[in-house]
């Protein structure tokens, strides 16, 4: 049943077979590929690892019995954190394809890591959790760093490590003695190597204090320092522990156990030594201080035996001293006297300004000036508001005037009204016979209607 499913989706059909050409068919292949396994998740080790000019990268992951041809593009390898090598086992995300041109198939990689890292920092996190909770990360368990005569070095003798400390320790401070309890520092006998010297520094009690270290590696190569053992050593320890394990960016259990961290072994190096340069200033403020101290010392002796020398001479020496001093009250007296009588009469003259200030005389000529300026500011306003008033007043007028029935009459116009003093519009108003006044310019006219028309019987 399974071969002719796979015929069928490849484009065949049992009752009607077609014939592909080899590009049709590597096309159709593809295409089942991709939607089958858009995403996966495989696991094998790194092998014929190529990294052309473009940025791309081609290698083949394999296991033991097979083996697949791999492509990661250059946007994609560059957020790869690590720089992948031949024989590193890796885990992928990818998705499978076919390389039409060849037919081959193999994997477009999305994303690339350490096999068994997830794994290895699952364990890290469980035991940091686990250690922290028994007290072994306690700031109060810690012990403080002594002056450092005498340094243990747990590490490799073969490593960078070994070497940089020396270094370090060589140009800052060369009086520093440096035991080295040579340890493994990777791999399956590293943990009970390292827990072996930490005990064995324990015992010999010969240094202030130990370096526990290595150089920068992979979460696997520092995996020993991220042991239970290797913990519970360093928390037992009598001395002092400086953990310097890894790069800056690298933090094992030992770092969080330890009475110190440092972020390399060249660092926990400058950290128990103090710079040479230092002590010779410190040296040579000691030597200032000291020189001070005695010629300070040399000055008091000096002035206590002038001192003496005064205090025994004659009575008449003595009775010139007193006199002098007598006269020198005296001054001072009369000096205190004379500049008390002087701020007396500078306190009195200042009443008297004061008081000058305050006479009646005064506050009334004061007030007499301001009523004189309000009573010329009252006028001016007065007079201000009677022309303004009287502009208002004849533009008013001449408004007036202007709208006045009598000026229209002025100009040859006549008001008709009858008795009542209703103005007649039109003849409809009037009647035969009836009384009307008439208004002109000058006077009134007063007629009788004898007859009414409109215009068209004029």
């Amino acid at each position: 049943m399974a071969p002719y499913r796979l015929i069928f989706l490849l484009g065949f059909r049992v009752n009607n077979p077609a014939i592909f050409s080899v590009s049709q068919l590597n096309q159709r292949a593809k295409q089942l590929l991709e939607v089958s396994f858009a995403s996966v998740r495989v696991e094998g080790e790194i092998s014929g690892l190529s990294r052309p000019a473009s940025g791309h990268w081609y290698f083949t992951l394999k296991d033991a019995s097979a083996q697949v041809r791999c492509a990661m593009f250059r946007s994609r390898a560059a957020a790869v954190r690590f720089l992948p090598k031949e024989g590193d086992r890796v885990e992928l995300r990818a998705k499978v394809s076919l390389y039409e041109n060849r037919g081959d198939y193999q994997l477009i990689v999305d994303a690339m890591k350490p096999a068994g890292e997830g794994a290895l920092l699952l364990a890290f996190q469980q035991l940091k959790e686990r250690l922290n909770q028994a007290g072994l990360f306690d700031e109060r368990n810690k012990k403080p760093i002594p002056r450092i005569r005498r340094v243990g070095i747990v590490t490799s003798p073969t490593g960078a490590a070994v070497h940089d400390i020396i270094t370090v320790l060589k140009r800052r401070n060369p009086a520093i003695e440096v035991d080295l309890y040579p340890t493994a520092v990777q791999g399956r006998e590293a943990t009970a190597q390292i827990v072996a010297a930490i005990e064995r520094a324990n015992r010999d009690q010969r240094v202030d204090a130990l370096i526990v270290g290595r150089g920068g590696g992979s979460l696997e190569d520092l995996w020993c320092f991220n042991e239970e053992p290797v913990a519970w050593a360093i928390f037992h320890s009598a001395l002092p522990v400086i953990s310097a394990v890894g790069h800056e960016v690298d933090f094992t259990i030992a770092d969080f156990v330890a009475d110190m961290r440092a972020p390399t072994p060249s660092a926990a190096a400058e950290l128990v030594s103090q710079d040479q340069s230092v002590l010779r200033n410190t040296l040579a403020q000691y030597e200032q201080r000291l020189l001070y101290a005695l010629r300070r010392g040399h000055q008091q002796r000096q002035m206590r035996l002038h001192a003496l020398t005064q205090r025994v001479r004659g009575p008449e020496r003595q009775v010139q001293y007193l006199a002098q001093h007598l006269d020198q009250l005296e001054m001072r007296m009369r000096a205190g006297w004379s500049s008390a009588t002087r701020q007396q009469h500078q306190r009195l003259a200042q009443l008297q300004q004061a008081l000058s200030h305050q006479h009646p005389q005064k506050r009334l000529a004061d007030q007499g000036k301001a009523l004189e300026l309000i009573r010329h500011q009252l006028v001016s306003a007065i007079n201000n508001r009677l022309h303004t008033d009287q502009i208002s007043l004849a533009g008013q007028a001449k408004l007036l005037n202007s709208l006045s029935p009598l000026n229209v009459l002025g100009r040859g116009y006549s008001i008709t009204q009858k008795d009542d003093g209703s103005v007649v519009h039109s003849t409809e108003d009037v009647h035969t016979d009836e009384e009307l006044v008439t208004r002109v310019n000058n006077g009134w006219i007063r007629s009788t209607v004898t007859r009414c028309g409109n215009d068209k019987e004029a």
